[in-house]
C-alpha cells in the first residue's frame, strides 16, 4: 500500500485505505485541518473501527488472512515521517504496523477518552521509537491532570522495566509540555526523578530518568546526573551529556560539570561526544579548556560531530571555526531526512559579530 504523504489533498487515498495501510503519517495527512472537514463523524467512527480491527487482530495475522499466503512474513523497519515503524510484506501485499497509533489518533479526534491502562497496553508491545509508543505517551502527557500523573508515577515501582520506562516518559513529557507559568509539575517531577535515579537498575529506564532530570535547571538535577557519567551504557552517558546543559544555565558551569563534559567530549561513543559538544557549544561558559576540546573535535571521524564543533566554536566567537568550516565544505544533503547542515549559517553569524556588520 502506498504511504506517500506528499500528495495534494485531492490525490490522497480514501481514509479507510489509509487506515488499513498502517501508516500513521498517511492518516495524519488525511486528518489535516485543511481536509478533515470532508469526513463525517460516521466516516471517522468507521475508520476507528477499521483501525481497532487491525490492532486487535495484529498486522501479521490480518495480512495472512487477507492474502492466504503461508510463507514467512518479511519484516523491515522504516521511517514513517518522524517515527520508526515496522513494515510487513506477505503474498505481494505490504502494510505498516502503526494501527495502534492510528487508533489512538482517531479516538482523540472523536473526543473519546481512552484509559491510561489501554493506551499503555497499546504501547508496550513496541519499543519507545515506535509510533505506538510515542502516540500514547504524548497524548497522556498533554492531559496534564492529577489522575494521569498518579497513574504514571505509580509505575516507578513496577517489576517490569517496560512499564517503568513508559511511566517515566509520561512524567517527563508532562513536565516538558507544561506551559503554565506556575510550572505545576516541575517540583514533583524533580523529586520523583532525583530519587528514582538512585535505585533504577535497568539501563533503558535509567536513561529515560536521566533525560527527565536534564529538563530541570536545578543543582539537584546536576548532582543526580554526574555519578552516571562513567556508566557502561552509551545511552546513559549520552543522557548525562545532554542533561548537564540547559537553557537556564548560569554563565559558567560548576567545576564538576565542566570536568565531566570535557571527559564526555572524548568518549568512545560518537553519540555521547556529539551530545557533549552540543551542550558545550550551546553554553555560555567561555572556559578556554572547553573551546580547546571543541577544536579537537574538528578532527573527529564523524561529520556530525565536526559540524557541531564548528557551530559551537562560532557561537563562542572562536576563530578556529573558520578553518573547521572550510574543511567541512558546503552543506551536504541527508537523503530521507529533513535535517539541514547549518555550520555555514553559524560561521556567517560569527563573521557578522566579528566584523561588526549591521
Amino acid at each position: 500500500m502506498d504511504t506517500d504523504t506528499d500528495s495534494r489533498p485531492d490525490e490522497l487515498p480514501p481514509l479507510r485505505d489509509a487506515v488499513e495501510s498502517g501508516s500513521p503519517s498517511l492518516v495524519e495527512a488525511l486528518l489535516n485541518p485543511l481536509v478533515r472537514s470532508r469526513y463525517t463523524e460516521a466516516e471517522l467512527l468507521e475508520a476507528r473501527d477499521v483501525a481497532l480491527h487491525w490492532y486487535e487482530a495484529g498486522a501479521e495475522a490480518e495480512l495472512r488472512r487477507r492474502t492466504g499466503a503461508q510463507e514467512a512474513v518479511v519484516r523491515t523497519r522504516v521511517q514513517d515521517e518522524s517515527d520508526s515503524i515496522g513494515e510487513l510484506t506477505l503474498g505481494g501485499m505490504s502494510v505498516r504496523d502503526g494501527h495502534a497509533a492510528i487508533l489512538t489518533a482517531l479516538e482523540e479526534l472523536l473526543g473519546i477518552r481512552t484509559s491510561f491502562e489501554e493506551l499503555m497496553a497499546r504501547a508496550l508491545p513496541f519499543d519507545r521509537d515506535h509510533s505506538a509508543w510515542g502516540s500514547a505517551t504524548i497524548l497522556l502527557a498533554h492531559r496534564r491532570d492529577q489522575e494521569t500523573w498518579a497513574a504514571a508515577a505509580a509505575l516507578r515501582t513496577h517489576p517490569e522495566p517496560s512499564h517503568r520506562q513508559f511511566g517515566a516518559e509520561v512524567l517527563r513529557l508532562t513536565h516538558l509540555f507544561d506551559d503554565n507559568e506556575a510550572d505545576t509539575f516541575a517540583g514533583p517531577a524533580l523529586d520523583i526523578f532525583t530519587a528514582w535515579s538512585t535505585r533504577e537498575p535497568d539501563r533503558l529506564v535509567l536513561a529515560e530518568v536521566l533525560r527527565a532530570l536534564g529538563d530541570h535547571a536545578d543543582a539537584r538535577a546536576n548532582a543526580a546526573l554526574l555519578p552516571y557519567a562513567g556508566h557502561p551504557d552509551g545511552d546513559v552517558r549520552r543522557a548525562v551529556a545532554s542533561g548537564l546543559g540547559t537553557w537556564f544555565e548560569p554563565p559558567a558551569f560548576s567545576d564538576d560539570v565542566r570536568e565531566t563534559l570535557l571527559v564526555l567530549m572524548s568518549d568512545a561513543d560518537t553519540a555521547v561526544r556529539l551530545a557533549a559538544c552540543h551542550t558545550v557549544g550551546d553554553s555560555r561558559d567561555r572556559a578556554p579548556a572547553l573551546a580547546d576540546a571543541m577544536s579537537v573535535l574538528l578532527e573527529d571521524v564523524d561529520r556530525k560531530v565536526r559540524i557541531t564543533a564548528v557551530e559551537g566554536l562560532a557561537f563562542h566567537d572562536d576563530e578556529r571555526c573558520v578553518e573547521g568550516a572550510r574543511r567541512l565544505g558546503p552543506p551536504q544533503e541527508h537523503p530521507g531526512t529533513s535535517s539541514v547542515e547549518l555550520h555555514l549559517d553559524a560561521l556567517w553569524l560569527y563573521r557578522q559579530r566579528r566584523d561588526g556588520w549591521h
